[in-house]
């Protein structure tokens, strides 16, 4: 190998520049900036700098805009396409070639003469570009102290021997919004509503928006339109380059290509993230994933590596994924086909029901937390399917979430989740099946719960007629059906039939499940509450007294049936004019309310209600 030549014999400042074409920074960039300049500018001992973030966040171009605006201080400024270790050594040696013309007979002389050069000569800055691998560079980057060096890259991991990481984040909305507005040219006032739709769809990416406002730009379209063909078109427009000719830079591209490197080493990942696509884009709890795995360790090492790629957002709870992301993985393509799309659908349902709690959501508090973070995935995954593609476990995950909602008052999407649960399982069970008539008296109390008694009790009606049939007199979910028809009888103000058949359940329960099981209880508050309705406060108030004695004791003082007998009880004495006995059991109840179900949920604001209407007729 021929000798290299002294470093000495190389210019001290040399001017050499070799920038990619730049377009103008991003906006709302200017913070990230400053950011960086201040890491690459600290004084201190760590001269090497790694932007990560996920593919399309705008990594290049801040690089890029940094060493452009802050050339002059460098004696040298030298680009590198580093996303190969062929490429990084191209790129030294070219930069051995450009300092000092034929430095050496092959690459690996030049590169030997350019890290040389680099470590003899302070003042330069060296870019590395979308970096696969930061183990690829643990050979070169030892050897340069002199200098800086920046990094562009997806990986978030790895950077701790080499560099200090930092981190780029997508655009905030305001920011997003003036992007696509000067890269659309719809910069009018008029047009910023739909344009900040539209980023928001997108996800603040910046990526996206160029390509979404030069779409808009070169074929003279509003951004509704877009938004529409986005909707109707995903796969080629994903695949449209802001810069006609420029194919490699768009979202399914890089993306793509990400995942196919994923995908040699960690397939389970590529498919974990398929199902992520279906579920909402933030805070899954992350044991949804993790809780019904054959093997944890290699799911936690799935996720793992789909966040070293920027791909999620990974905590020791949750998990997040952008969503452009999630909707480039639900799109057909060569890589994607119908097929993978529809398993993975379908796999995020059933995770979704396993990871449902399995006690009545409507009484069970301690259960409510996890209720709340399962509702956005539930909600997100029936928003992006439709009922046809509706399998089992979907049915089971709309019937309890329906249960749950109406429990907390939110009838309307309760009564929603119900009707699409119900016809999903006569589709698949038909309308006889247990299942069914289960769907079917849950759809009812929906109805009911919205105060919509015309279309609730003709269904209670054809379930326990279905359910006699079916399953006997004596099946418990007979007698369910029998205790609510009652109700909603009574509800209507229908005495004549509801205090008969509350009588009879009532005997039933007794008989089969015992005087103190929580359906029996129930049945004897309802009951009362039919002799109530009545004017038969002789015989509600003692009803009522010893449901609540029974329920104290058998449920405990502060299960939410426990508080409706003291609220009912309460009730009672107010309509027999005792309000020394009504006033304080609502005082006492509304404080167990206020702390086992909080202030809003809509029990408490009944007894809330009551109070005061009983304070109000004591004055």
């Amino acid at each position: 190998m021929p000798s290299l030549p002294p470093a000495a014999s190389v210019p001290a400042t040399t001017g050499a520049h070799n920038l990619p074409p730049f377009h103008g920074p991003i906006l709302g960039r200017d913070d990230d900036l400053a950011l960086l300049h201040e890491a690459v500018h600290d004084g201190n001992s760590v001269i090497t700098q790694a932007i990560h973030g996920l593919g399309g966040v705008g990594k290049s171009t801040l690089a890029l805009d940094y060493a452009r605006t802050h050339r002059s201080a460098y004696t040298l400024t030298w680009w590198i396409t580093a996303d190969s270790p062929q490429n990084l050594t191209a790129g030294l040696a070219a930069l051995a070639e450009r300092l000092h013309g034929q430095a050496g007979t092959d690459t690996a002389t030049n590169v030997t003469w350019a890290l040389t050069w680099l470590q003899t000569h302070p003042g330069w800055l060296l870019v590395l570009d979308n970096v696969e691998d930061p183990a690829d560079l643990e050979p070169y980057l030892g050897q340069l102290d002199a200098g800086r060096v920046l990094i562009t890259s997806r990986r978030a991991v790895g950077w701790h021997r080499l560099a200090h990481p930092v981190a780029i984040d997508v655009l905030t909305l305001d920011s997003a919004t003036d992007l696509l507005a000067r890269a659309s040219g719809h910069t009018a006032p008029g047009h910023r509503p739909a344009l900040t739709e539209l980023a928001t769809e997108l996800g603040c990416l910046p990526l996206a928006l160029e390509q979404a406002g030069a779409y808009i730009a070169r074929n003279q379209i509003s951004a509704s339109d877009y938004h529409q063909l986005l909707r109707e078109y995903p796969a080629r427009i994903h695949a449209t380059p802001a810069v006609l000719g420029q194919h490699e830079r768009t979202i399914a591209r890089t993306w793509r290509l990400t995942l196919e490197t994923i995908a040699t080493h960690t397939p389970l990942a590529v498919a974990m993230l398929s199902v992520l696509a279906w579920l909402a884009p933030d805070r899954l709890p992350r044991d949804v994933l993790t809780a019904p795995a054959n093997d944890a360790l290699a799911v936690n090492e799935a996720l793992g590596t789909l966040a070293a790629y920027s791909m999620i957002t990974l905590t020791e709870n949750s998990v997040s994924v952008h969503r452009l992301v999630q909707a480039v993985a639900r799109t057909p393509n060569a890589h994607n086909t119908e097929d993978t799309i529809t398993h993975a659908r379908e796999r995020a349902a059933a995770l979704l029901h396993i990871a449902l709690p399995t006690t009545d959501p409507a009484t069970d508090v301690g259960t409510w937390a996890r209720w709340r973070a399962l509702l956005p995935h539930v909600h997100a995954h029936t928003s992006l399917t439709t009922p046809d593609q509706d399998t089992q476990d979907t049915a089971h995950l709309l019937d309890w979430t329906g249960w749950f909602l109406s429990g907390q008052g939110q009838h309307q999407q309760a009564v929603a989740y119900a009707e699409r649960a119900h016809q999903t399982s006569i589709r698949l069970n038909g309308p006889d099946h247990p299942g069914t008539l289960t769907s079917r008296n849950n759809l009812a109390s929906a109805y009911r719960g919205a105060g919509d008694l015309d279309r609730a009790i003709p269904l209670y009606e054809a379930t326990l007629s279905a359910a006699l049939r079916v399953l006997g007199p004596d099946h418990l979910h007979t007698l369910t059906s029998r205790n609510n028809l009652a109700s909603a009888y009574r509800e209507a103000g229908d005495l004549d039939r509801a205090i008969p058949l509350h009588q009879a359940t009532l005997t039933d329960r007794e008989r089969i499940l015992g005087s103190d099981h929580p359906d029996t209880l129930s049945s004897r508050n309802n009951l009362a509450a039919a002799y109530r309705g009545a004017g038969d406060l002789d015989r509600a108030i003692p009803l009522y007294e010893a449901t609540l004695s029974a329920a104290l004791r058998v449920l405990g003082p502060n299960h939410p049936h426990t508080l409706t007998s003291r609220n009912n009880l309460a009730t009672a004495y107010q309509e027999a004019g005792d309000l020394d006995r009504a006033i304080p059991l609502y005082e006492a109840t509304l404080s167990a309310a206020l702390r086992v179900l909080g202030p809003n949920h809509p029990m408490t604001t009944v007894i809330r209600r009551n109070l005061h209407v009983a304070r109000t007729a004591g004055r």
